[in-house]
């Protein structure tokens, strides 16, 4: 198996890199989050972040059964995402596209949206940042039939404005496809 080829242990909704040196994918690309305290012993992944990485290549998933370790294929995680996760298949679309498209995604949930996305070539750092540092945007994934609700969009509108973020709808098509909407609060 070629060096830049992780293996991770799919957990209930989270897959586990138990390798300090995974914390490497954390440091220069900005995947998952390192655990245990100030030496971290292993990376967690969410699935979404897990599937994108399968997809290239650069992440093999098992799962244990009675002390044996067999592997799991994407369809087999995508199937986990779909069932466990609300707006897998949306989530993975639209992180998919950014992270093809340079930019460096996190999950939002403390912005009340699913990621936060910094600009291209911002690395995740702690403590003090640069303007050019924050996050740039907070994106919320949703499938073109879905139904959501005003409130729930304006919170949203409010919650990136206090960060000074912009808030993105994406939404995906039946096809894939995803189209980007910037939704601003304009007050008179």
């Amino acid at each position: 198996m070629p060096k830049n080829v992780w293996k991770g242990e799919l957990l209930e909704n989270r897959v586990v890199i138990w390798d300090r040196k995974a914390i490497e994918l954390f440091e220069e690309s900005g995947y998952g989050k390192p655990m245990q305290g100030e030496t971290p012993d292993r990376l967690e992944l969410d699935l979404v972040e897990a599937a994108y990485l399968m997809e290239k290549k650069k992440l093999k998933v098992f799962v244990k059964e009675e002390k044996k370790k067999i592997n799991v294929n994407l369809q087999e995680l995508m199937e986990v995402g779909i069932k466990n996760v609300h707006r897998f298949h949306p989530s993975f679309i639209v992180y998919h596209d950014l992270m093809d498209r340079g930019y460096l995604c996190k999950t939002g949930f403390k912005f009340g949206t699913t990621f936060r996305v910094y600009d291209r070539g911002v690395k995740i750092k702690r403590g003090a940042k640069a303007p050019h540092e924050h996050t740039k945007f907070v994106v919320q994934p949703v499938s073109e039939e879905a139904a959501f609700s005003l409130p729930e969009m304006s919170r949203a509108v409010r919650l990136a404005q206090n960060i000074r973020a912009t808030l993105v709808w994406a939404v995906v098509d039946r096809e894939s496809d995803v189209t980007y909407y910037q939704v601003v609060r304009i007050t008179p």
